[in-house]
């Protein structure tokens, strides 16, 4: 069978801007179906997938996913007529008749959510494709699927947190024998993830965008100040739920689609509402540490219980929560689960292959194997960057190298001198993570290179850390990890190993961790290349690896978006394969 897999709502924060004017733009994002995405899976095995921020270069772009879907189907050589199914990653028409009671929320289910809502869209776009061919799967179980058919488990715990589902924030399956039984939900007016999105908006940050700010934010603070709010207001149950009062104090039809009731009690008994532009001052950090320290506890209270309720030892995450580098190095330090496998586009992109991969299960045709380092998105051909180069030859300078060792020796020189680089190559990484396709990297060991990447290439705060990538031969010498660790997705925080954080400034946060990226010839072959002559280099095979994009913008996609990126920031260098692009001076 050939399924394709869809997620994301075009029309909800068209729809929000149309009933709740004068927002500001960040409150929009308190609405569902952002991160569309496409996956398409062939006979069990995914063949391609791809978020529509690559395409349309709207970051978190919520759009019908058309430009990935037409990657998708080129690069497996199908033509629309071969596509037997459709699925999309979620499934509201359990809830019509709960949507109807009120007005708004009938309308809105019905310009949104609803089936005739999609189904104007693939008409719209994918014209001609047959309706009784295009299906809905439940979120969570969704995010399920993608994390249980992509850890090569016969059996496994599944949790799915996130900020919410159709109706759910955590929902707990049993993942054996090629199916999914859900064993528990927690609702979403009890979602840890609704309620650390409310307070990073708090705190001056974007909902359902910046969490991973608070994240990197935290470490600064301490938790004490305000572990005893957090304690109150999320409420840790015997059997293994929570309780978060504090979300169901919204009352009001408005109340309840901006949660300003909750916001207010923030005011009221957290702190004052910090303004985009205002200073991050100590207060700020502290509440940050305390709200990771609550989401780190849940997590641990939540996996834990059904973890030993089970007896399985191993467990699989998906959802938007499992995206926390933080909670999950809890996780993994806990010794809760013997393996934990996170899915590593574990948002709601990652729900498109989710539903593509359970309609292939319920078909009998899906090979549950694990996801290697997920580079299913776009290659560009030698002919498009060269069409690249041409266009912006008044700028640029360009030496060929014929091989790879010979360009992988001369990035490392060029490392090892203390140059930024951007790395340009092969299939683009699926999820949020650059993991050596679509990379800017450094030395690590330059105590001014996290400072200098920040304010001249990223142009973001500067207090967000950046994440290493080490050879998986080497994991063990420098972070405090059992040698040959595998933690490809730089989905985890760890320690750096007490002795080696001096000398590797610009990848240890202030706590002393880094969120790894290892990286193996067998599933990441030209990168794990790099390294080795790296290694050569500066007698470290790691490099300091962060995405290739600007504050605002999606990853690079194209050879053109890679060159105008280059040009537009304090990157020194660009590769792109073998190709070394330099400006003209």
């Amino acid at each position: 069978m050939k399924i394709l897999g869809i997620s994301g709502f075009e029309n909800a924060m068209p729809f929000k801007k149309v009933h709740w004017p004068g927002l500001e733009e960040r409150e929009y994002r308190i609405s569902q179906g952002h991160d569309a995405a496409a996956a398409l899976v062939v006979n069990g095995v995914l063949v391609a997938a791809a978020a529509e921020e690559r395409f349309d270069r709207q970051k978190h772009s919520a759009k019908f996913p058309i430009n990935a879907i037409h990657y998708c189907l080129s690069e497996a050589g199908l033509s629309l007529a071969d596509v037997d199914e459709l699925a999309h990653g979620f499934d509201y028409s359990p809830y019509r008749k709960i949507y109807s009671l009120d007005p708004m929320s009938a309308k809105l289910y019905q310009n949104v959510f609803s089936r005739e809502s999609l189904l104007a869209q693939v008409d719209r776009d994918l014209s001609g494709f047959p309706p009784e061919r295009v299906h809905h799967v439940n979120h969570h179980l969704a995010h399920a699927a993608s994390a249980f058919f992509t850890s090569g488990w016969d059996n496994c715990l599944v949790a799915v947190v996130d900020a919410m589902g159709e109706a759910q924030s955590v929902s707990i399956f049993h993942g054996h024998h090629g199916r999914l039984d859900k064993l528990r939900e927690i609702s979403a007016q009890d979602s840890m993830g609704i309620l650390y999105s409310l307070v990073t908006l708090h705190l001056g940050f974007d909902f359902n965008s910046d969490e991973y700010k608070i994240m990197g934010l935290a470490p600064y603070g301490s938790p004490e100040r305000f572990r005893a709010f957090f304690e109150q207001v999320v409420q840790l149950c015997p059997d293994g739920s929570i309780n978060i009062p504090l979300l169901r104090l919204n009352r009001t039809r408005d109340e309840r689609e901006n949660y300003s009731a909750t916001r207010k009690y923030l005011d009221d008994h957290l702190v004052k509402e910090r303004r985009p532009e205002d200073e991050i001052t100590d207060e700020h950090r502290d509440v940050a540490a305390a709200l990771q320290e609550c989401l780190d506890k849940v997590m641990l209270h939540v996996c834990g219980h059904f973890g030993a309720a089970t007896g399985l030892r191993r467990l699989a995450l998906a959802g938007g929560v499992a995206l926390n580098c933080t909670a999950n190095g809890r996780l993994m330090r806990s010794g809760l689960f013997d393996e934990i496998y996170i899915q590593p586009a574990a948002g709601d992109d990652g729900s498109a292959l989710g539903a593509a991969l359970y309609r292939a299960a319920l078909a009998g045709d899906v090979r549950n194997v694990r996801c290697p380092s997920p580079f299913h998105g776009p290659a560009h051909s030698m002919g498009q960057i060269e069409v690249a180069l041409a266009e912006f030859g008044d700028r640029i300078d360009v030496v060929r190298y014929d091989t790879l060792v010979q360009a992988c020796s001369e990035a490392a020189r060029l490392i090892a001198e203390g140059r930024v680089l951007g790395w340009y190559r092969g299939r683009m990484e699926f999820g949020p993570r650059a993991l050596g396709h679509r990379s800017i990297l450094a030395d690590p060991g330059r105590p001014e290179m996290r400072d200098r990447i920040n304010a001249m290439v990223k142009m973001r705060e500067a207090f967000r850390p950046f994440a290493p990538a080490v050879s998986l031969e080497q994991v063990h010498l420098w972070f405090d990890l059992a040698p040959m660790t595998e933690l490809p997705y730089m989905i985890t925080n760890v320690d750096v190993r007490e002795e080696y954080r001096a000398q590797l400034p610009a990848i240890t946060h202030v706590n002393g961790s880094a969120r790894v990226q290892t990286v193996s010839a067998k599933d990441n072959p030209e990168f794990h290349a790099l390294l080795q002559a790296v290694g050569s280099a500066t007698g470290r095979e790691m490099v300091l690896n962060t995405s290739f994009n600007i504050k605002g913008q999606p990853i690079v996609n194209t050879p053109r978006e890679a060159l105008e990126t280059f040009l537009g920031t304090g990157i020194d260098f660009l590769f792109l394969e073998n190709i070394l692009v330099r400006r003209r001076q």
